[in-house]
């Protein structure tokens, strides 16, 4: 660290700083992340590299933007808070909510359930459907004991279950890219049109950026019990973090990915990455591969749920003090366990709304935080471009959810048709608030 400026250095030991690392990347690294690559790598095909670069840039370069982001303004209300204290207390609840008890926890646990059943005797005493409410409840127990023990969260997943993962995966990927059963074809839709922007779009799935504005909290009270005991260690530290675990989510996604490319010609139809990588590892490992690919998704799904009961316990418990912790993160556990057992395909059609509406406005934010300093000189660039974002995603996630045939003014934007409807009236929102700052400093000076 000998090239670092000292006021960056982190004060952490790279052991430490590795441990961090591994635990921010054990709360991202879930179903959707383990999902969505293969599916991508499948469809995409001989555009597998451009449609790749995009997701990257959706799943692990906004999320990394947000954690520093988040470090250098103090945390997402503060960041929030230069919008409007309204805008702030809606949209943080909204995210909590959606990464939370509405979307990525009970998905979690269902998707680690579809896993497990394969291996579930066939002369139980018991329904499937009784075993689903017996796994949720024992999933959600195991996930809210680790929530109240922050300390058993950064050595749990920083230093046991996060290897233990990357090691369980690499017997995945090796077996499929060096005894690969086909090769890739011609890409097929979405991405056989613009597979750069599709793949982008495919990044919100993950919700990383939005678990990104919740783990904050849980990395800043890991960062300072580690040593950070500055505010500029502690931001130095947290952005060590988010590019260990970046690094780490970028060669997993390129390498499932990869897995969906060698698996076009076997499975044309598969219609999720999960079944390409349980026929992968079918395929590759007997009836040993089922055990593997169960450990996997039960080890990923597990981290991260335990990650967001913490984030979310903690934020509405400095909202709410009156409700202690561990009430917050029983009552997170316990909604998202009821939940979890409307189905997978229920819970992903409930999200796709939220994302559509959330992330625009959240990429701005995060775009803004890098910049604070700047944007903090002409204080209504902030809600200039995030309220005008905002309006354009809300209004456009709402059309697609109760009347998707319905035409919009906001179709005539430039790349509407891509998805990106809001990007234009961003970049306007941007100037006006910069324009509109400048008049508003030189009215004061005149009038003292």
């Amino acid at each position: 660290m000998a090239g670092i400026p000292k006021n960056m250095r982190s004060g952490l030991s790279p052991a430490q700083m590795l441990a961090i690392g591994g635990m921010l990347f054990s709360m991202f690294f879930g179903a959707g992340n383990l999902i969505l690559p293969p599916l991508l790598g499948l469809q995409s095909g001989t555009s597998y590299a451009p449609a790749m670069a995009g997701f990257l840039v959706a799943g692990i370069g906004l999320p990394v933007l947000a954690i520093i982001a988040l470090a250098l303004c103090g945390g997402l209300r503060e960041l929030a808070a230069r919008v409007h204290p309204v805008f702030a207390a809606i949209f943080v609840a909204l995210v909590y909510l959606t990464v939370g008890p509405f979307l990525a926890i009970p998905r979690s646990a269902t998707t680690s359930f579809e896993m497990v059943r394969p291996l579930l005797p066939e002369s139980m005493p018991f329904s499937a459907e009784v075993a689903a409410v017996i796994f949720s409840i024992v999933f959600f127990g195991i996930a809210f004991v680790l929530a109240l023990h922050p300390g058993m969260l950064r050595d749990i997943m920083g230093k046991f279950s996060a290897p233990l993962l990357i090691v369980l995966i690499i017997l995945l990927v090796g077996s499929a890219i060096f005894a690969p059963v086909g090769g890739a074809q011609g890409p097929m839709e979405p991405y056989d049109s613009n597979a750069l922007a599709e793949g982008f779009l495919n990044g919100y799935q993950t919700t990383d950026l939005l678990a990104a504005m919740c783990f904050g909290i849980v990395v800043a009270v890991n960062v300072r019990e580690s040593g950070a005991d500055t505010p500029s260690k502690t931001v130095a530290a947290i952005s060590a973090a988010g590019l260990i675990a970046g690094f780490l989510m970028g060669a997993i996604y390129v390498a499932l990915g990869v897995v969906g490319v060698t698996m076009t010609s076997t499975l044309p139809d598969a219609a999720n990455g999960a079944t390409i990588l349980a026929t992968t590892a079918e395929m590759h490992f007997g009836p040993a591969g089922s055990v593997l690919i169960a450990a996997i998704f039960l080890i990923a799904t597990l981290n991260v749920s335990t990650g967001l009961v913490t984030c979310c316990a903690e934020y509405f418990h400095e909202v709410c003090p009156k409700i202690p912790f561990p009430g917050w993160a029983a009552i997170f556990a316990s909604f998202s366990c009821l939940v979890s057992l409307i189905g997978l395909d229920s819970i992903l059609k409930l999200s796709i709304p939220f994302l559509d509406a959330l992330y625009p406005p959240a990429i701005m934010l995060v775009l803004l935080g890098i910049f604070h300093t700047r944007a903090d000189k002409v204080k209504l660039v902030w809600p200039c471009a995030v309220l005008t974002t905002a309006a354009i995603s809300v209004s456009v996630a709402a059309r697609d959810l109760f009347a998707p045939t319905m035409w919009l003014p906001t179709d005539l934007l430039p790349f509407a048709d891509m998805g990106f409807a809001w990007v234009i009236p961003a970049i306007l929102g941007i100037v006006v608030g910069i324009v509109l700052s400048h008049k508003q400093a030189n009215k004061k000076l005149s009038q003292s």
